[in-house]
């Protein structure tokens, strides 16, 4: 399966910047994950017994959930694509349930991020795009959201 801007693209029509959403997506999947592990060995640390069968249950419990949250954040992260073209800006999510949008850039009004503290330290954030009489589309957990602003602001030189 390609990427969908590909199957989008117009005549002379070029991808100028390509986005995902950030890998933060998987924090909740490595923290399972960890405390699973945590879990797991404590389960060979305590004397024999029952809570040997409760701290090994509880390991089991919580890695069955890290891979149900890890299987989601990498779903979520392959069916998103976000891209800017020297014509378009355009954000696909879903597989099965596809939802797009799509404004060119020369009806982007403004383009707004927003970034927390622990955004800025790992470099992501979310985007509201606000396009001339079309409203706008705001969009969420995107890496490198100055890069991807800058991309769609920029104009070439004589343009």
């Amino acid at each position: 399966m390609g990427r969908y801007i590909d199957d989008i693209l117009q005549p002379d029509e070029k991808v100028l910047y390509s986005t995902n959403a950030h890998w933060i997506f998987f924090l909740p999947a490595i923290v399972s994950w960890v405390v699973a592990f945590a879990l797991f060995v404590a389960s060979g640390m305590v004397p024999p017994g029952p809570l040997v069968l409760v701290c090994m249950s509880l390991a089991a419990i919580s890695a069955v959930f890290a891979l149900y949250k890890t299987a989601t954040a990498w779903f979520h992260r392959w069916t998103t694509e976000t891209d800017v073209t020297n014509f378009r800006v355009i954000h696909k999510t879903g597989f099965v349930q596809r939802q797009t949008f799509e404004m060119s850039v020369d009806k982007v009004e403004s383009v707004d991020v927003n970034q927390s503290i622990l955004g800025r330290i790992l470099n992501y954030g979310d985007v509201t795009v606000l396009g001339v009489g079309e409203g706008g589309k705001t969009l969420d957990t995107i890496a490198s959201p100055l890069a991807f602003r800058n991309a769609i602001t920029a104009r070439p030189a004589g343009a």
